[in-house]
């Protein structure tokens, strides 16, 4: 295949036409801007760089590194794993930090404003160090979920020629044999809170619940997400299942095997001139939901794909996930709702496995492009069989949900521009009760805790939307906390927030338009009665048209909580969550 990444006919750019972009910034011996470029060359020497370097491809690495959160506290040694490889090579490296916030724990306050926001910051770290420095390929490391979607949004938008590499998912911790994850903590305060655990048993679960490095290991967002972009070819095959750590807290051997192979991707992808958009398709944006709604994988999913989209330029919407997920069943059986962690997965093949049973049923499309050069059917082809006598991926045949039981976009007087339902394989066909209004998490945390929240009540945590949040926190706490007392099937919770991946239960989030803006949810009222009809798909308030009318003409819109800052600067710019929250 020609260089398409090069101009020139026969490539003769160097180094195998690899350094295709960056001799703007270094230039190469013998061209004709070499003279004015040594501003730059002589910087760079002063960091080690010598006339051999700048012949060299440059290729800049993500590096999201934070030493408070398991999810990314070894990610800097990752980044100097892929560093060493880069230069074994043939090419020469720039590592670079990025912000993190971390969801578990900054869940319930108002630091959790800035994960979502932290997506967008993030993405545009990476672009910004990526053009600034005029790289020819980068290799983008992730861990905490916000960082996966962000390690690929520069890539979709300035179509660059590179990959992505998660981090790894945590190994499951261990009390009375069974295991344990974040969300066992997060569902344990509701249950101490209930009387239902004692005060040895909670700090048991605490101190036991992450044994080490990696992201949170169900099917939360940070693994439903690594496994949607590898479906969608711009991870290495199998890298999403593989574990961050061995029980040691050493990088895993899978995890060091990862970087060897992407470093290889990356130099092929240079070498080919293969970009982020011939990748990034309309059939590898349907694989990706596929897999998601396969394993039945956070709501996240929908917010950051519909943002990766638009900025891969690939036509997509909210109706587009109930289109493709009314034909894919729900075959995993992960936490929250299942038993199992992404450890269990990578134990009998991994998302290959699971998108062999795909392809051969007909639910993706085998002849998209990935990021090792070959197409889905062809990586695939030597993945193993799905194995029998195990439960923690159902066969298509005898699944453990039909299709139609997982995600569903819902829309209604309450929802007109859509809101996003986690089903999970429940049996629902309608609840409808009473609202209980809150104008913010916190207050309706308190209400639950305090047990004034009874049996067929509709939580409504409102203002809490990417505008009016800002930054459309999370409702793992409430949520977590209804299971933890027992109203996890009798209460439903609605919001214009979003949900946690560890989130189960009868949960509807993305409600847009958001109550910053006028929409419906901000009009509503103590005790308004509400009704969520899975047959067909609604979400409404028992309102007259004519009550709806008046109550819009008395509404004020709430005065922003922030006016200066990373916040205020999002709220000016963040789309509705319809469209992925995006701000570009």
């Amino acid at each position: 295949m020609k260089n398409q990444a090069c101009e020139c006919e026969n490539c003769g750019c160097g180094n195998g036409g690899l350094k295709w972009r960056s001799g703007k910034l270094t230039s190469k011996s013998g061209d004709s801007d070499w003279v004015k470029r040594a501003p730059a060359r002589a910087m760079m020497r002063a960091v080690g760089y010598t006339d051999a370097d700048f012949e060299k491809p440059l290729v800049t690495i993500a590096c999201p590194y934070t030493n408070v959160t398991p999810c990314n506290a070894h990610i800097q040694e990752l980044g100097n794993m892929v560093l060493e490889e880069v230069e074994t090579a043939g090419g020469k490296g720039i590592i670079y930090g990025t912000p993190i916030v971390t969801d578990g724990e900054t869940m319930g306050m108002e630091g959790m404003r800035y994960s979502l926001v932290s997506r967008e910051l993030i993405a545009d770290c990476i672009e910004t160090m990526h053009e600034a420095y005029s790289a020819d390929g980068t290799l983008t490391l992730s861990g905490c979920d916000k960082s996966i979607p962000a390690a690929l949004i520069p890539l979709a938008r300035n179509n660059s020629i590179g990959l992505t590499l998660y981090g790894g998912t945590i190994l499951p911790g261990r009390f009375e044999n069974r295991d344990l994850n974040i969300v066992s903590v997060f569902e344990a305060v509701g249950k101490f809170t209930a009387g239902k655990m004692d005060n040895q048993e909670f700090n048991e679960i605490e101190n036991q619940a992450c044994p080490g490095n990696g992201a949170c290991g169900g099917m939360y967002t940070a693994n439903t997400m690594a496994s949607a972009i590898e479906a969608m070819g711009m991870s290495l095959p199998g890298s999403a299942s593989h574990p961050a750590v061995d029980r040691d807290n050493k990088i895993s051997a899978q995890k060091q095997a990862d970087i060897t192979g992407s470093v290889e991707a990356l130099f092929n992808l240079m070498k080919s001139g293969i970009h982020a958009r011939d990748i990034m398709t309309r059939e590898a944006f349907e694989n990706a939901i596929t897999v998601v709604f396969a394993l039945g994988g956070s709501t996240n999913a929908v917010l950051h794909l519909l943002s990766l989209a638009h900025e891969a330029q690939v036509k997509f919407s909210l109706d587009d996930f109930n289109k493709i997920g009314d034909n894919v069943p729900l075959i995993g059986n992960f936490s929250p709702f299942g038993k199992y962690m992404m450890e269990h997965l990578d134990k009998i093949g991994g998302v290959p496995m699971v998108m062999k049973m795909l392809l051969n049923a007909g639910l993706i499309h085998g002849q998209c492009l990935t990021v090792t050069g070959k197409t889905v059917t062809e990586n695939i082809g030597s993945a193993p069989d799905r194995p029998n006598n195990q439960d923690v991926i159902y066969s298509l045949e005898k699944p453990l949900a039909s299709s139609g039981h997982h995600i569903i976009i819902i829309k209604g007087n309450l929802a007109e521009e859509g809101a996003v339902l986690k089903l999970s394989g429940k049996e629902l066909d309608e609840h409808k009760g009473p609202a209980r209004v809150f104008e913010c998490e916190e207050d309706a945390l308190d209400a639950i805790l305090l047990r004034k929240i009874k049996k067929g009540d509709v939580i409504v945590i409102r203002n809490e939307g990417p505008n009016g949040g800002p930054g459309m926190r999370e409702m793992l706490s409430p949520s977590s906390a209804l299971m933890g007392v027992g109203l996890g099937k009798d209460v439903a919770l609605i919001t214009d927030g979003r949900f946690s991946g560890g989130t189960h239960g009868i949960m509807v989030g993305h409600i847009s338009p958001e109550a910053q803006v006028g929409g419906m949810i901000g009009l509503l009222r103590e005790r308004d009665t509400i009704s969520i009809n899975l047959k067909k798909r609604e979400i409404n308030v028992a309102l007259s048209r004519v009550e709806i009318e008046a109550r819009k003409k008395t509404w004020v819109a709430p005065k922003s909580k922030y006016t200066r800052g990373v916040l205020a600067k999002y709220a000016k710019l963040v789309s509705s969550a319809s469209l992925g929250a995006v701000t570009s």
